[in-house]
């Protein structure tokens, strides 16, 4: 196994548990093991998300939705919940779906790892990456960085992504084809730093929009003292991680804070407390369940603040009201790393790989599993999820061939 992380540890443990009398290994380049699954959730560990259905789990993934809901009817969420369980690791769901170890420690899954892998007696070297592979009649020759030679017959590549396409290099000389490594999910830096002095602010419901386009995400939005985040722009980054690359970070975000209100229904709202609530002062009774601080700021950004009572509104005041209510303009420069789990879009191409075994087309006896794909799912354990089923699915396969 190539990779020392959440695939290659769940893909070696699933093909000992099947091939008792395989010699396994896994090869993992850095000092660390498992270090994703490390930080994840703040250190609690992401590992999946409540969701028990093949299409919808599917279809929180921007790259490899058509393939995960094939995959998803081998292996899906409710698997991973008994899987872990049957190694005496119980999980719970939050009330956003996202799904923890009950100890809310991720080196409860690190423990777990390390424990069946020590029972299964699979071999596990770090500092030890791949430099190179060849491939002879049946068998893989690799060569790692620290001047080893390994033989084997089966290889499962599980070495996650990476911003760089040198990584890649050795794969593309066995003849795969790599789809261009770019950044998904991460946070939005605004270079007017217009709400700067407003970090921690949040709103339960809001709708972020990229200008110009149809992508658009709503959920919690939190501001920061670099800008936005929270799942609503995590959510967006990743929809839209092409489309943000091409154009270098740097576009405008439109902020509906009302959530899904529309134009029509604001407007109707807004006039009618120029009769019903006449004498109140616009800057100090907010809407839309926003904090005083955040109603304040939008109401001087729409010059209708200091006393201006609401039977004192103009039209004109209602139009710019709305405007920073539902459009409110971010001019957005550049990005910054989501709690530093950094995920790819991009990697191996799944059209090289036969999805009912996660082998490659290209070289029978070569697997793959986990982020080294071009497989990317929103935040929230969707992640880990593609590496549980792809390794799961490549395990039992290596199985079936050997």
């Amino acid at each position: 196994m190539l990779g020392g992380g959440a695939a290659g540890f769940f893909g070696a443990i699933q093909a000992a548990r099947l091939n008792p009398g395989l010699k396994i290994s896994i090869l993992e380049k850095s000092p660390k093991l498992l270090s994703k699954v490390r930080i994840s959730g703040g250190g609690r560990c992401n590992v999946t998300y409540h969701c028990f259905e093949p299409t919808p789990l599917s279809q929180h993934y921007p790259r490899g939705q058509k393939e995960l809901k094939k995959l998803f009817r081998s292996f899906q969420a409710k698997d991973t919940v008994d899987w872990f369980a049957n190694c005496a690791v119980a999980l719970k769901t939050e009330a956003d779906g996202r799904m923890f170890p009950v100890t809310d420690d991720s080196q409860t899954i690190i423990d777990c790892f390390l424990k069946q892998s020590e029972l299964l007696h699979i071999e596990i070297a770090t500092n030890c990456g791949v430099d190179r592979i060849s491939h002879d009649k049946d068998l893989f020759h690799i060569y790692t960085t620290d001047k080893r030679e390994i033989i084997s017959k089966k290889v499962l590549v599980a070495i996650g992504g990476h911003p760089q396409p040198a990584h890649y290099s050795w794969l593309k000389e066995l003849g795969h084809t790599i789809i261009r490594t770019i950044p998904s999910l991460f946070t939005f830096n605004d270079s007017e730093k217009k709400f700067i002095d407003l970090m921690g602010v949040s709103v339960a419901q809001a709708e972020v929009k990229i200008a110009g386009t149809k992508l658009a995400q709503t959920g919690p939005v939190l501001i920061t003292h670099w800008g936005l985040s929270g799942p609503a722009v995590i959510r967006l980054s990743a929809w839209a991680a092409e489309y943000l690359h091409e154009h270098a970070y740097e576009f405008t975000a439109l902020v509906n804070w009302t959530g899904t209100m529309s134009e029509e229904g604001l407007r109707e709202g807004l006039s009618e407390l120029r009769t019903n609530s006449a004498r109140k002062t616009i800057m100090a009774n907010p809407l839309y369940g926003l904090s005083q601080r955040l109603w304040e700021r939008l109401v001087t950004l729409a010059q209708t603040g200091g006393e201006k009572i609401w039977g004192d509104a103009s039209n004109k005041d209602i139009n710019r009201l709305i405007e920073f209510l539902i459009r409110c303009p971010l001019n957005i420069k550049g990005k910054t790393t989501f709690k530093e789990e950094f995920v790819s879009c991009g990697g191996v191409d799944l059209n090289e790989i036969t999805l009912e075994t996660m082998e490659s087309k290209k070289k029978a006896g070569l697997y793959f599993a986990g982020e080294v794909l071009n497989i990317d799912g929103e935040t929230g354990g969707f992640n880990f999820q593609a590496a549980w089923t792809t390794a799961f699915v490549a395990a039992n396969a290596i199985r079936i061939s050997h």
